[in-house]
């Protein structure tokens, strides 16, 4: 799998924040049903590594894995053994871009102003992650790409159904997408699964579109 290009062809990242180790592989099964083939558990979730194992032993053929929320080389590399296969931080770590590369892996640092942009890309940066992008809307995600429309950005935070498109048409390579798809704070019932499945092909739906 060429996990780069797999995240440029799919474009969502479903980012799984929280869950409970037992549910995990639950969410992960029911956002593949719903035809997500990215997902990114965050460093900060219980358990993080092992639920990283799991969902890449398990879905690995199937979907690209990576961690999120990394924040230091360390984290990258205890990720990337646990079978991450893409690196996504809040922040820009220079230190943190180049072990990830060392490892053959997908760097996604975030970014925040136009140079912190450059200066991510430059650094091997292979998408940047925009955020948070909630404060900056599809309009700067525009304006950004009219300069630097070489560099492949992620918009995260606070994307959802009402604004995908938006994303999308302002030139965005891929969309980070949060709890408007994956509330952890909900039980994991039964049926919450089932609607978990209807939502993400609801956001696939819209990416096609």
């Amino acid at each position: 799998m060429n996990t780069l290009q797999t995240i440029l062809d799919n474009k969502l990242i479903a980012i799984v924040r929280g869950a409970k180790p037992e549910d995990t592989l639950k969410i992960v099964q029911s956002l593949y049903d719903g035809g997500i083939r990215l997902v990114e558990i965050t460093m900060n979730s219980p358990k993080a590594l092992s639920a990283i194992e799991m969902a890449a032993d398990e879905f690995g053929k199937e979907m690209a894995v990576g961690a999120g929320t990394v924040l230091d080389p360390e984290s990258a590399r205890s990720a990337l053994l646990a079978g991450a296969q893409f690196i996504l931080s809040p922040t820009l770590d220079a230190e943190t871009i180049k072990l990830t590369k060392r490892y053959g892996a997908v760097s996604i640092p975030a970014a925040f102003t136009p140079t912190e942009i450059l200066t991510a890309y430059e650094l091997g940066g292979d998408i940047i992650k925009v955020f948070p992008a909630t404060t900056l809307g599809p309009k700067f995600v525009k304006d950004i790409h009219g300069p630097l429309p070489h560099i492949p950005l992620l918009p995260t935070g606070g994307v959802g159904l009402h604004n995908i498109n938006d994303y999308i048409d302002a030139g965005a390579a891929g969309l980070g997408i949060g709890s408007s798809l994956v509330n952890t704070k909900k039980e994991v019932t039964r049926e919450y699964l089932v609607e978990l499945t209807e939502k993400a092909k609801q956001f696939v739906l819209a990416v096609q579109k």
